[in-house]
């Protein structure tokens, strides 16, 4: 097995160094081994902070039953996000930044204290939360089609890409993420709705989730971490030059532009 792990690894490191999307690597480590998967992405991990990368935090995927229907899967897994991924609202995305890109729109999490001890529960997530913004996740896939099973999206580093936060941070005293109510547009047309408790009841609940299971792999959540907490309804395809927006109650907009165009 450990064979097949760095194998799985250097072939989703291959793909994003060549831009060319790779075969699935359930092949080498199986559909749904998640002890496999998530070694596969720590080596890909520890390939890009040895290149220079810096973390910045964490983030959820398929919390939403839409997108797990989307994608064929039926839990939901993390991938670690890194400081080169955010961006500002209203930024242009260069395309060679996400393979494949799928755009879906969040509520992200900043925290102001370690979710390292205690119940990680969701009243320890509300104190320790420093606020909440309105995100959107430029999801990719360094494998080919996006012809993922559990095992190669969580190896994939849970088809991470690319990251846009809103320009209004919010206290969780001001707004509930569950309550939140969300439309995303792509170029004018109406794309993508849904609710705050399309991500697992409730966002809150997604990041004590996350807390523990982080807390369980000796990989806590930090003081300053970055939380994207999971989609709020369906990922859509995005071609260069698309302009997102998505409009979050309580919590603002936040808009991008996916690649070159002519005009700001």
């Amino acid at each position: 097995m450990p064979t097949t792990i760095a194998q799985a690894a250097d072939r989703l490191i291959q793909a994003a160094d060549t831009r060319v999307p790779c075969d699935p690597v359930r092949d080498l480590i199986g559909r749904d081994d998640q002890a496999a998967a998530y070694a596969v992405q720590r080596l890909v991990t520890e390939e890009r902070i040895r290149r220079g990368a810096r973390r910045c935090g964490r983030k959820i995927g398929l919390t939403s039953a839409a997108v797990q229907q989307q994608l064929g899967v039926d839990q939901p897994d993390s991938g670690v996000l890194f400081a080169d991924m955010v961006h500002r609202d209203g930024a242009l995305v260069p395309p060679g930044a996400v393979l494949q890109p799928r755009v879906e729109a969040e509520v992200a999490f900043v925290l102001g204290a370690d979710l390292d001890d205690g119940p990680l529960d969701a009243g320890q997530v509300r104190a320790a939360t420093a606020y909440v913004v309105a995100a959107l996740e430029i999801c990719g896939s360094r494998i080919q089609d996006w012809d993922i099973s559990f095992a190669d999206t969580v190896a994939d580093n849970a088809s991470s890409g690319a990251v846009v936060l809103g320009a209004t941070p919010v206290g969780l005293a001001e707004v509930e993420p569950a309550e939140v109510a969300m439309l995303m547009t792509v170029d004018g047309a109406e794309v993508s709705t849904g609710t705050g408790r399309a991500c697992l009841g409730d966002p809150v609940l997604a990041v004590a989730w996350l807390a523990r299971v982080s807390r369980e792999v000796g990989d806590p959540l930090r003081a300053g971490d970055l939380v994207m907490s999971g989609a709020l309804g369906p990922m859509h395809p995005l071609a260069p030059g698309a302009r997102v927006h998505a409009a979050l109650t309580g919590l603002g907009t936040v808009t991008t532009t996916f690649g070159e165009r002519n005009e700001r």
